[in-house]
């Protein structure tokens, strides 16, 4: 199983590297994944993503409390309605619409209702 969770840790990092410089793609989820995965798979890597200057405090966090920081459930919900919003003015499909608003909805309370933890910047 060592090899699967690497390749999902490898990949969730990647996709959490791109989301740093995509708006639309999610940096932090895919980050605290990663260090799942890594943490399942290659311990020098998880230790690697908890010494990391900028998400290191974050993964720490998480594992800890299950903590999102305040500033990052502000911006995850931003983009979340940002998305609805693109999706409603490109026109979307009724059905897309729905399904959307019900996964934003559960994605946001899901956000929303973790404690916030440290003060991370």
């Amino acid at each position: 199983m060592k090899p699967i969770w690497f390749t999902c840790g490898a990949f969730a990092l990647l996709l959490g590297a791109l989301g740093v410089v995509l708006p639309v793609l999610p940096t932090t989820p895919f980050v605290i994944l990663a260090a799942f995965a890594f943490g399942k798979s290659s311990p020098r890597l998880h230790a690697w993503l908890l010494r990391s200057r900028i998400f290191g405090a974050m993964i720490a966090d998480w594992e800890a409390h299950g903590a999102i920081p305040t500033r990052v459930k502000w911006i995850a919900c931003t983009m979340m309605a940002a998305v609805f919003l693109a999706s409603l003015y490109a026109g979307a499909p009724r059905a897309a619409l729905i399904a959307q608003a019900i996964g934003i909805t559960l994605g946001a309370g899901y956000v929303v209702t973790r404690p916030a933890g440290a003060k991370i910047s």
